[in-house]
Formats: structure tokens, sequence, C-alpha cells
């Protein structure tokens, strides 16, 4: 019997294959449009990042010279930007991350409202004089949100579908150029963005974070956050300091996640008057953070520095993390722009100080990072998240086994405390309002 011809590259062969797979594909330009955006997702957390430390450090100089202003200042700039946000950019209020969530039901309908170019240029504006106010917000949160507005913009340019899944790489690559920690970025796609594992949104995310991590080290450096600790725990010590720091964490960040969700979809009194005056109470709250910042000198800010000298080994107040605990919550009710990701890593810091005074024993710097470890589980409900966070901003990989015992035993203890998970709770605000 004949074989048939071999398979002959002919004219209309050839113009066959450009048009499924040449530049001018569907195929091509999403593939550019990733590219393009995760570098353009680097730069621009980059710069987010720097203009968010420099407005830290105004602020710092600004109160240490004078030190009762923000007692005025504080609460007159949240009232300010609380009324910015509802006038102007309404969906730029709070984290960024439940507006990501929730623009995965409509990706192309979102590019116009949650993670549109307006509202993210609102939000990253509008965070920077929160923290140039002194309040208890971290960037990592609105950059997840600016990452995906990012990544909308360039399948828009390009004129190529968007998916939700394109989202969720834009998000994490956010997270990543944030906090230069590429794995954690992959596992918070996985355990918060995403609401299930599929294999094509994997591998979108593993080359937006490449990229977008790739850039930003280039600009910024191959630096660890917290600093090269390489803490270390023997299985005798954990054993005692695991359970506490997980139960302890998972009590406290359920108690966090429960009064925020109380205060933002509840409808206790509380709520009902911060809806009917919402300045008023934004200035109320600037004042609780203006007088914890006043009265202790620490709990400004991202909290950033007293976390990392705690991690170091130093001392600090043990009413540090139960201050920023209350200064943080006040400053996420508020209803103004800003994250939570960097507050909660101080405020578990501070509860991993109160814990090394009970097992002074214990290598100090460890306990610390479980106490961060353990209130970042139970706040976020993400435990792979946190512990792999907390390993590469340390590089204490060392300590991954109880850091994966003290995550796990937290989110088990968050969940009895608040059935649902934060950020998706705070999510369904944005979808009744975008269905609105």
């Amino acid at each position: 019997m004949p074989r048939s011809n071999p398979l002959r590259w002919t004219p209309a062969r050839y113009r066959a294959l450009l048009r499924s797979r040449g530049p001018q594909s569907v195929r091509f330009r999403t593939r550019l449009a990733i590219l393009l955006g995760a570098i353009a997702i680097g730069l621009a957390a980059t710069v987010f990042a720097l203009a968010a430390d420099a407005a830290g450090e105004m602020f710092g100089r600004f109160a240490a010279r004078y030190p009762y202003a923000p007692l005025v200042a504080t609460p007159l700039i949240f009232a300010g930007l609380v009324w910015i946000t509802r006038r102007y950019v309404p969906l730029a209020r709070g984290s960024g991350i439940p507006q990501v969530i929730a623009a995965q039901g409509d990706p192309e309908g979102a590019t116009h409202s949650l993670v549109s170019i307006r509202t993210v240029t609102g939000k990253a504006l509008l965070t920077l004089v929160a923290v140039l106010g002194g309040a208890s917000v971290g960037r990592e949160g609105p950059t997840v949100q600016i990452a995906a507005a990012v990544m909308g913009l360039s399948h828009r340019l390009l004129r190529v579908p968007l998916r939700g899944a394109v989202l969720i790489a834009g998000g994490a690559a956010g997270v990543a150029a944030a906090f230069n920690t590429p794995l954690a970025g992959l596992l918070f796609a996985i355990e918060e963005l995403a609401s299930a594992y599929e294999q094509r949104v994997t591998l979108l995310v593993i080359a937006a974070i490449v990229i977008a991590g790739m850039v930003a080290q280039s600009v910024q450096g191959d630096y660890v956050y917290f600093g090269l600790i390489g803490a270390h725990m023997s299985l005798a010590s954990a054993l005692f300091v695991v359970p506490v720091a997980g139960i302890v964490g998972g009590l406290a960040g359920g108690a966090f996640s429960r009064l925020m969700l109380t205060l933002a979809t509840g409808s206790n009194r509380i709520t009902r008057q911060a809806k009917a005056q919402p300045i008023l109470f934004a200035a109320l709250c600037g004042l609780v953070v203006g007088a914890l910042g006043c009265a202790t000198g620490l709990t400004w800010g991202t909290g950033y520095g007293a976390a990392r000298a705690m991690i170091a080994g130093h001392d600090a107040p043990l009413w540090f993390g139960p201050a920023k605990f209350v200064a943080t919550l006040a400053t996420a009710v508020a209803g103004l722009p800003g994250g939570i990701f960097a507050p909660s890593l101080a405020v578990g810091a501070g509860i991993g100080n109160i814990l090394r005074s009970v097992f002074t024993d214990s290598p100090s710097s460890a306990i610390v990072i479980l106490g961060m470890v353990g209130y970042f589980a139970g706040v976020v409900r993400a435990p792979l998240t946190a512990v792999i966070i907390l390993a590469e901003t340390t590089n204490s990989r060392g300590l991954m086994l109880p850091m994966f015992a003290t995550a796990y035993i937290a989110d088990g203890v968050s969940a009895l405390v608040c059935r649902e998970k934060l950020y998706h709770g705070l999510s369904r605000t944005f979808e009744m309002r975008r269905e609105a």
C-alpha cells in the first residue's frame, strides 16, 4: 500500500501557521501581554515601595520634631482620605486583595471599575498619604490591586481577552515583587486569590512571578525583606512553643478577622453609625491611631522597624503587640486605602515577643518568627503562604517544620473564632457594589 506524501509547507499552510501562532495571533499577543505586564508590575512595585518607604521616613521625622502634632494631623488626614476615597475612587478603599478576588467574576468589566487605572492610581496616591499620616497600613495589599490593573491594561492595549487567571497572575506577581518572595506569591495565588488549583492558572502565575521578580531585583537588588536571620529551633523546644504560638496566634488573628468583618459587613450599632457618618468615624479612628502612636512612639506605619528589631533579638515592650493590633484594626475599619500585610507581621512579632518572655530557654528569634507565622496565618487563613513568606523574608528555612505546624494550628483555631476568610468576606462588599 503506498505511503502518503510527507507534510508540505505550502504558502497556504504557512499563512495559516502565522494566523494561529504568529505576531498577529491571539496566542502570541496573550503571551506578549503577560510578558510586558509582568515587567511593568516589577517596575511599579519597586517605585511604589520606594515611595512608601520615603513617606514613612518623612512622617518619622515629622513625629520626632512635633511629638504631639499627630493627635490633630492624623485624625484630619484620616477624615480627608475617606472623604476623597468615597467621592472620587470608592473602589480603592481597604486592602486591594478583596477587589482582585471580586474582579475574577467579570475580568473585562473589572478593568473599568475594581482594577481600573483610575482606581489604582488613586489607591497608590492615597495609600502614600495614609503613610504620611502615620496610619498603620502596608503597601503589599495595594500592590496586588495595582499589579492586577497593570496586567489588565497590558491585555487591553494588545486587544486580547482577559481572564480571571490573568488577574490572579498579576496579583501574585505583585506579592512576589513587594516582598521579594516568589514562592510566597505562587502559594498566595493558589490559597487565597484562586478558588481552586488549576494548571493553566499556575503556569501563568509562575511566568508572571519570575519576570516581575527579576525586574524588581534588578532595580532593588537581591535583598531579604527582614534580613538574613536564619533562625533554628530544636525539636524539644518546638514541642512546647509551637502549640502555644499556634493557639495564641490563631485566637488573635481570628479575633482581628471577626472584628473586621463584623464592622464591615455586620448590622450592629457601630457599623450603622459608621455608615451614617463615615467621615466622623474615620476621624475617630485616626484619633485612636494618633493617640496610640504618640503614647508609644512605635505603632506608626507598617511596624517594619520594630518587627525587624524583635526578630534580630532586641528587647521590645510587651504591650507592642496589643497596641499595634488596635492601631491596625482602627486603620483598617476607617475606610481609607491601605493594606494589612506588613502591619499584621508586626503584630505577630509583638505576639512572639510576649511568648519569648515565657519560653526564655528557646531561641528568641525563632519564637518571634513563630509568633508572626501564627498571627498572620490566623488573619489571612493561608497557612502555606504564611510559612513561605516568613521563610523567604528571614532566610529561616531551617525553621520550616515548626512554622508549618504553627501555621496549621493557627489556621484551625482561627476558623473556630471566625468561620469566613477575611479577604473573601470583604470581597463580597465589592461584588455588591459592582452589581448595584
